[in-house]
């Protein structure tokens, strides 16, 4: 478009003679207010689902009691101490746990797809989820871990998941390093690091393996208010910052040249948004295991609704991938109850129909 255009455009919009002015202000509210209604549907998802799942269980509790006696233990007013022991202690870490994880992995795939440009990044082909595996298969298989206890699983899949981080923040750093090196070198690593998997699988135990299993598909079982608090001081602060600099990151999507000519230091900022992201997916992976497609599905249906202004994105993926995981693992806890079908298997059967579209639409056109 001409610069003259561009100036017409701009008087026509500025004239309050122009017949279509309530219309086009009419028509803007509405766009903007259907933002804000998909933000606020998905809250009131996540508090519905979260109060059902919060009453399922092998002790049944009311829908309507559970947030009563939520209630009544924030207002120290408890009149059930059964229903606040097995909704506190037991059943809320699940939930919270399920809000923190779901929002953190929807945040990262926003912040990997933005920076990365690619429509189809997310927390696997960067290695991020991979690494954790290997670290949680060492410990579970072979008795490698870094230090002994209870969280020796988990200490071991923190670790390990920063260190495809390691090695695409080193790649990035080479010059000339361009975005689509950088996507070739996670992917590099995942594909390394799982067939290390494989080789450590085929000396396991039988024992070994089903624990290997169990953890590789991911759930929210065995939660408790110590992981819920470790988990929410990376993933609530890492949000908070990735939410301060999402500006940059609609700068980063423009192009490099064009953040370049806006004062954006491209490769700082991109190393930047890599080392926060990485922290906060594998405080979550680490604790729940592997859980896929929640940062690849998540950013590109909140962008039908709000767009790819990551100002709102950020904040819509969160609140559905909030809605989504809790969701999922409802749905996994009552398919086939009494047993449980793990969140990660649910949440596959969702994304991989996804992904399958994304790869066909873009084939043809753009991101």
């Amino acid at each position: 478009m001409s610069d003259e255009a561009v100036e017409k455009a701009v008087d026509d919009w500025m004239d309050d003679n122009r017949p279509n002015k309530d219309k086009d202000l009419s028509e803007y509210h509405r766009y903007t207010y259907s933002k804000f209604i998909f933000i606020m549907v998905c809250l009131a998802i996540t508090v519905l689902v979260a109060g059902y799942a919060v009453s399922i269980g092998e002790y049944t509790i009311s829908f309507t009691d559970t947030y009563v006696r939520i209630w009544e233990h924030i207002t120290g007013n408890v009149t059930h101490d059964i229903d606040d022991a097995v909704i506190w202690n037991m059943r809320l870490p699940r939930v919270i746990g399920g809000i923190l994880a779901g929002a953190a992995l929807a945040v990262c795939g926003v912040s990997m797809q933005s920076m990365l440009k690619n429509p189809l990044a997310d927390t696997y082909t960067t290695g991020i989820s991979s690494g954790a595996s290997l670290g949680a298969t060492l410990a579970i298989c072979a008795g490698v871990t870094v230090i002994g206890g209870d969280y020796s699983v988990v200490i071991n899949a923190f670790l390990f998941s920063l260190v495809p981080m390691m090695m695409i923040l080193s790649v990035s750093k080479m010059k000339n390093a361009s975005v689509t090196t950088i996507i070739m070198a996670g992917i590099a690593v995942m594909y390394l690091f799982n067939a290390c998997n494989t080789v450590l699988k085929l000396w396991a135990t039988d024992e070994a393996l089903a624990n290997v299993y169990s953890w590789s598909v991911g759930s929210l079982t065995g939660l408790s208010w110590a992981d819920v608090t470790v988990m929410s001081a990376f993933v609530i602060p890492g949000i908070i910052i990735i939410q301060m600099i999402s500006g940059q990151l609609n700068k980063l999507m423009m192009g490099d040249d064009y953040a370049k000519t806006l004062g954006v230091n491209v490769e700082a900022f991109r190393l930047v948004c890599l080392l926060i992201t990485s922290m906060v997916a594998a405080s979550v992976v680490c604790f729940t295991g592997l859980i896929g497609f929640i940062g690849l599905v998540c950013p590109h249906v909140a962008r039908m609704f709000i767009g790819s202004d990551n100002r709102l994105l950020l904040i819509a993926s969160a609140a559905f991938g909030s809605a989504l995981l809790l969701t999922a693992d409802v749905i996994g806890r009552v398919i086939i109850s009494p047993n449980t079908l793990q969140v990660g298997v649910v949440t596959a059967f969702i994304g991989a129909p996804v992904f399958l579209y994304l790869i066909v639409k873009n084939k043809k056109t753009g991101w």
